[in-house]
């Protein structure tokens, strides 16, 4: 099985973006060059939608082998705007469930003239396995690894905060909730290390706080109220229980809100224009109350608008247009 260990050079020899497998180790003009692109496909509600024809020609591969309804349906909607064909294989039917490598999964969709790959999967390495063995011309998105990485959803993340914000630098970000086992936490604190000098809290239960030597230089508390106050943006994550083995010591859903939720008092902490975002899929009254998902600050559909303009960015930048 592949590990964290895999890397691979997401660049062109020109330095251009040839995969995107993670948000470390690009420059801070790349993304903010990401970032633009992306805010000329964002349409507002009930405007017509974005399209390109960068892709008239090309195929895209949606395969996902572990669940995923937005940043799914995003990618290949993102593709067909963009006039790919678009394949989406379904892994309960997939020749993987019947024993079948995944690399040799990848060799018959290249065969067949596949030329841009989108991968989720549940184990960490697996992309970067990936984009080391197809043929030079193929290219190899992120979609979600392990608790690795989350690439796309950190770009989609720093658009949303940048067009509240006006910036992305000297920003007090707080992200609550199980960051132990988050790839949405490690791609966001890449990223806003990455464009700014931000200041970024973690906040979680004592027993899903995450690996300091993950995240250099960053506030890990289990002190939500203090972790809240004077903050300009607050994401909240879900307890992700899939992928935790032992399950008897959580809270129960009461116990989590009381303690660790995004409560409309707690809100009051924040700076009275802080933004809500929430990357999905949303526990209402869980990991955040509902009047305060759906209240002025919320950003959250905000977020899921800008994932369809962000995934048709990253595909029009691999190709080069």
């Amino acid at each position: 099985m592949p590990n964290k260990t895999i890397t691979t050079d997401q660049l062109t020899p020109s330095g251009r973006l040839r995969h995107l497998l993670q948000l470390h180790g690009l420059e801070r003009d790349m993304i903010v060059e990401i970032l633009d692109r992306a805010q000329n496909y964002v349409r507002p509600s009930g405007a017509a939608v974005a399209s390109d024809d960068c892709l008239t020609g090309q195929t895209v591969a949606n395969l996902f082998f572990e669940a995923s309804t937005r940043t799914r349906a995003s990618f290949e909607l993102a593709a067909k705007r963009m006039n790919a064909d678009v394949l989406n294989l379904d892994v309960n039917m997939s020749s993987r469930k019947k024993g079948e490598s995944i690399l040799d999964t990848i060799y018959t969709l290249q065969a067949m003239g596949v030329s841009i790959f989108v991968i989720r999967d549940a184990s960490a390495g697996i992309p970067a396995l990936i984009a080391n063995k197809v043929e030079p011309h193929i290219k190899v998105l992120n979609a979600g690894e392990s608790d690795v990485s989350h690439p796309t959803q950190g770009l989609l993340d720093l658009l949303t905060i940048r067009q509240h914000k006006g910036r992305l630098d000297d920003l007090t970000i707080t992200i609550i909730g199980d960051i132990a086992h988050s790839r949405v936490a490690r791609s966001l604190t890449e990223g806003l290390t990455i464009v700014g000098n931000n200041t970024i809290r973690l906040v979680s239960p004592p027993g899903l706080a995450p690996n300091p030597e993950l995240y250099p230089g960053m506030h890990i508390t289990d002190d939500i109220d203090s972790a809240i106050a004077g903050a300009d943006a607050l994401v909240t994550l879900r307890i992700q229980k899939e992928r935790i083995k032992e399950k008897s010591g959580l809270m129960t859903n009461h116990e989590y809100l009381k303690a660790y939720g995004l409560t409309e008092q707690r809100l009051k902490l924040a700076n009275p224009d802080a933004i809500v975002m929430h990357p999905g899929p949303m526990n209402r009254d869980v990991e955040i109350e509902g009047s305060v998902a759906d209240g002025l600050q919320s950003a959250i559909t905000q977020q899921v608008t800008n994932g369809l303009a962000v995934r048709m960015a990253i595909l029009a930048a691999i190709t080069g247009t």
